[in-house]
């Protein structure tokens, strides 16, 4: 089945925020964001904005009725700075006016006067002057201290990983309208729905049943809008409450880039030990996470790069631990890995650098290591594996002793070319890590003409969702495809739901809507004449089975008689998912339903002249467990692997030590093209008949593709040495072209390699 949305998209016809109608008197916000990054706010000069034709009022924290408070986790995070700026671009002030660049034109007339303070940008320093979120977590397995005295080579060393700008094609954005009784209705661009209705009853001061939070889609999120969309909708809700008056805001690109947090940079500290057949036997990390000015979903992030800090491998002794440490940029948050792909950097990087001390292929400790059913992983859950199938299926489908053999004959016979090869094994938990948000709802209403509505709190955002809940509803009812229609998300249908997160939309969802489905088809069934026990009867093509033989009852004869019966054709499934469950305390628990596994093999070649370098190809083995959609599912795969490769080489988020950020536009930030995605990428289905707890075993692919990309760092460090072995390489992602160009020609050299290139006229 192909993706509802396909026509709609193409011909441009889906409706985004932007596309809704304005109503008349809508008025238009933008908000006025702090210039510095740390300081005491003691006044803002606003008259001359007022006299901008055109400006209706600006709001600051003193407008606010309720709470001037939207932290999630932890509540440290005012809507408005009040007297304590924490980041460059925190609201000061919300201008609202009759139109978009009256707004705008009236921000640049806006002075704060701020006595300037420290600003700390990086997480060391945060952890060392005792800056933190919350206390340090860890997860602990065996006893890495008695482990080290066994150990027969130990290596150690420090990690540096830059965030990532999320750069959905939509901007944050809402639209609020005022509604009767004190209401209001809110188009948010969010993830999450729920989050955003909760945000605004806080602010405001207001019950959650006079709030409606509608979304039809989002232009992507990637995580982006999990928890940072409550911003824009609380600052759009306030006007709106305040004027009596639609209120509109959709942030321009520079302002979404220099106000919204990024993926979390992390710093590490690694030390891993092996025993002499390459099995590890201990691993300590420590990490630094560089949480920004609040904590909005830091806790959570950090909490997940602890359950991914050994990736697909078993390692008996592991002590890990993570500081949510405070800064002065913007709030870092979600971002599609959830602080997975952070952990997983590290202990390749480990690896990495214990195969370069050992001076053997980092492919062996890989394949050594890999975890297997029934080993544990460090935070208590009991693998249930296809590590090893993916690894060896890539082995021998896409026959990697030819690869590296087509590699090397390359590398010998170029100079300045030279071609990496890396090995990606992932093994990705899903679940919400928060138990209690592992849980959904579906509304499903049959109308008496056969048609079939579902409202899900499950949010469309380019991965497919609401086709894979219409296929489970189609498919279990037994019904056409064109009998079903997914609503927008709304939080009067479908109330106290989960975000689209944490590639567990379409399992939480999905199950709720096989579950009211499959109350209807009871109902439904028993008004036939047919006498018989419900088991033998079945719906397929519309038509109803007796024993899988048609019979003259079909879809539309039970419907109306149904609704003639006066049986109700209206269900509200609910499902939470089962067994899981962790104890924070212990850090011990099973805290997901199931793993994704799989291994990528990346190509790249690199000019060792000019430090460009190309991904030539990435082939996958995935554990899709039994795709419902594969056509989506590769689609999904494909985007993973070139934005997972995107945080890993080139995209690079700089701000200098003022907090404030250089990289602010995409003349600054660089995403991968069509020029810079892998010329080829090859999926294959690892083929399993193992149950799991996912919708029809169709095994989520939202996240867990993210992380093949790391292997392209790994690649280019492969061959930059093929070019110059005594290369110094530190630990540090994104590998930009200038690092790459380095590493290939730092001072730091030998004269061997001094004398072989001493001919192209190089000064090294």
């Amino acid at each position: 089945m192909k993706n509802i949305d396909s026509h709609t998209h193409v011909t441009g016809t889906s409706v985004y925020l932007d596309d809704l109608p304005i109503l008349q008197g809508t008025l238009f916000a933008a908000a006025y964001g702090s210039p510095v990054a740390h300081g005491i706010l003691r006044r803002l000069e606003i008259t001359e904005a007022l006299q901008i034709p055109g400006v209706v009022r600006i709001l600051t924290a003193k407008d606010i009725p309720g709470e001037n408070q939207i932290g999630g986790i932890i509540p440290d995070e005012p809507l408005f700075a009040d007297h304590h700026i924490h980041f460059a671009g925190m609201p000061l002030a919300l201008v609202v006016a009759q139109n978009r660049d009256a707004a705008r034109t009236a921000v640049k007339k806006i002075q704060a006067i701020i006595d300037p303070l420290e600003v700390i940008t990086n997480p060391r320093i945060a952890q060392a002057k005792g800056e933190l979120i919350m206390p340090a977590k860890s997860v602990i397995q065996g006893d890495t201290n008695a482990a080290w005295p066994q150990c027969t080579h130990i290596f150690e060393g420090a990690i540096d990983i830059n965030g990532q700008e999320h750069l959905y094609i939509e901007t944050q954005g809402a639209y609020a309208i005022p509604q009767e009784h004190g209401s209001l209705k809110v188009y948010s661009s969010t993830q999450g729905p729920t989050a955003v209705q909760r945000t605004i009853m806080r602010v405001l001061g207001i019950p959650m049943h006079r709030l409606e939070v509608v979304v039809t889609r989002l232009g992507g999120g990637f995580g982006g809008k999990e928890d940072q969309a409550n911003t824009w909708a609380a600052l759009c809700a306030l006007a709106a409450h305040l004027l009596k008056k639609p209120v509109k805001y959709a942030l321009h690109r520079m302002e979404d880039m220099a106000m919204t947090g990024k993926r979390h940079p992390y710093m590490a500290d690694f030390k891993i030990g092996l025993d002499a057949a390459l099995k590890i036997l201990a691993y300590e990390v420590t990490f630094f996470q560089n949480a920004g000015a609040s904590a909005d979903l830091s806790p959570a992030v950090l909490q997940r790069t602890l359950f991914h800090c050994t990736n697909a491998y078993f390692i008996p002794n592991v002590s890990a631990t993570a500081y949510s440490c405070r800064t002065n940029l913007p709030p870092n948050t979600a971002f599609r890995g959830f602080g997975g792909p952070q952990g997983m950097y590290v202990i390749e990087a480990a690896i990495a650098a214990a195969a370069a001390g050992l001076q053997v292929d980092k492919s062996l400790i890989q394949s050594a290591n890999l975890i297997r059913t029934g080993e544990a992983f460090p935070y208590g859950q009991i693998a249930e594996s296809e590590a090893s199938a993916c690894w060896d299926k890539a082995v021998a489908l896409y026959d990697l002793e030819n690869i590296r053999a087509a590699i090397n004959a390359f590398n010998a016979e170029h100079l300045l070319l030279k071609k990496g090869l890396a090995l990606m094994p992932i093994c990705f938990g899903i679940s919400f890590t928060n138990t209690l948000m592992n849980n959904a709802r579906s509304l499903v209403h049959i109308y008496s003409d056969g048609s079939v509505g579902i409202s899900t709190g499950a949010v469309e955002m380019g991965q497919g969702v609401n086709t894979k809940i219409l296929q489970v509803a189609a498919q279990t009812l037994g019904i056409s495809y064109d009998r079903v229609k997914i609503n927008a998300t709304s939080t009067y249908t479908v109330a106290n739901t989960s975000p689209s997160a944490a590639s567990a939309t379409a399992d939480l969802n999905g199950k709720a809507t096989w579950i009211a489905c499959n109350a209807l088809l009871e109902r439904l069934l028993a008004v036939t004449d047919l006498n018989v026990s419900r088991e033998r009867l079945s719906i397929q093509n519309e038509i109803v089975l007796l024993d899988g033989v048609a019979t003259d009852w079909n879809w539309l004869r039970l419907v109306n008689t149904a609704f003639v019966q006066r049986v109700s054709l209206s269900e509200n499934g609910h499902y939470a998912t089962p067994t899981i469950h962790y104890d924070s305390e212990t850090g011990k628990g099973h805290p997901f339903a199931y793993h994704v596994y799989g291994t990528a093999i990346i190509e790249v070649t690199v000019d060792c002249l000019r430090g460009t370098y190309e991904t030539d190809s990435v082939k996958v083995v995935h554990d899709f467990g039994v795709s419902m959609n594969p056509d989506i599912d590769r689609g999904q795969i494909e985007g993973g692997i070139v934005q997972g490769i995107g945080w890993m080489t080139l995209e690079e988020v700089i701000y200098n030590e003022q907090g404030k950020l250089l990289s602010n536009a995409l003349s600054t930030y660089k995403v991968p093209d069509i020029y810079a995605v892998p010329k080829e990428i090859l999926i294959d289905h690892l083929h399993t008949d193992n149950d799991n707890l996912a919708i029809f075993r169709s095994k989520a692919v939202g996240e867990p593709p993210l992380m093949y990309g790391i292997g392209a760092w790994f690649a280019l460090r492969d061959a930059i040495l093929a070019f110059r072995p005594d290369a110094v390489i530190p630990f540090v992602a994104p590998m930009t072209p200038e690092k790459v160009l380095m590493a290939l020609y730092s001072k730091q050299s030998v004269p061997a390699y001094e004398e072989k290139v001493s001919h192209l006229g190089i000064d090294s």
